[in-house]
């Protein structure tokens, strides 16, 4: 199977333009929306994101869509622009390991296009507090950090907050940038794995969407939060 994964963040590294098979960038410029050509990753956010999926699954055709700037910020417009451009590149999964506080018609209309069209989502969520967006839509996988998890390992939480947990650093190991994006690049890439090998079996009458989901589920290591001690 030759997977297509999108990536929406910061763009990629130079020394990872080897494992890039397009990209673009959205910006916004004098109040409109344009798309142009992608600079290479000004603050190693999508770059270690990138590093991550690709650690879990050899082989992969990643798609770069870059929303964010120098400063780490996007919008609602950039993010639905990119999930439209990954959509029509025809990837199956797409990685957003983002936030965004405000919930945007044009956010969601792309996010329920790509569901329809049956392209997988994976979004941060944070394990508490206030749902963010896009994984706070219907038909997102909602994707988080869990201490507990190794590299190889899934934790299935199904809380309010979060779907799965995933490992919380990257292989630079800074405690500092620790958390749910990371998590969400694990299992973005776990996920990758699990549709490999569901692509090797006979298909069923459920949707791509659940047979990922019991995928994941069935290889996780750890089942509901973790218990923090007093």
């Amino acid at each position: 199977m030759n997977l297509k994964v999108g990536v929406v963040d910061s763009g990629y590294r130079e020394d990872q333009s080897h494992l890039i098979s397009d990209s673009a960038s959205f910006y916004l410029e004098d109040g409109a929306l344009w798309m142009g050509e992608s600079t290479f990753d000004q603050i190693d956010h999508g770059g270690r994101i990138i590093e991550i999926i690709a650690h879990h699954q050899d082989g992969l055709e990643i798609y770069s869509a870059q929303v964010f700037d120098e400063r780490g910020v996007t919008s609602p417009a950039q993010v639905a622009a990119a999930i439209n451009w990954l959509c029509e590149q025809g990837v199956q999964i797409i990685n957003l390991s983002l936030g965004l506080r405000q919930n945007r018609e044009i956010l969601e209309q792309a996010v329920a296009a790509a569901v329809n069209q049956g392209v997988l989502l994976c979004a941060s969520s944070p394990a508490r507090g206030e749902p963010v967006y896009p994984s706070a839509y219907l038909g997102v996988y909602r994707m988080t950090g869990d201490a507990r998890c190794s590299v190889d390992e899934i934790s299935c939480l199904e809380t309010e907050f979060a779907d799965f947990g995933g490992h919380v650093l990257g292989f630079d190991q800074e405690q500092a940038k620790a958390g749910a994006s990371l998590g969400c690049a694990h299992m973005t890439g776990h996920l990758a794995c699990q549709l490999i090998a569901l692509d090797e079996v006979e298909c069923s009458d459920l949707s791509l969407y659940e047979r990922g989901y019991r995928a994941l589920k069935a290889q996780s290591s750890y089942f509901g939060p973790e218990r923090r001690s007093s």
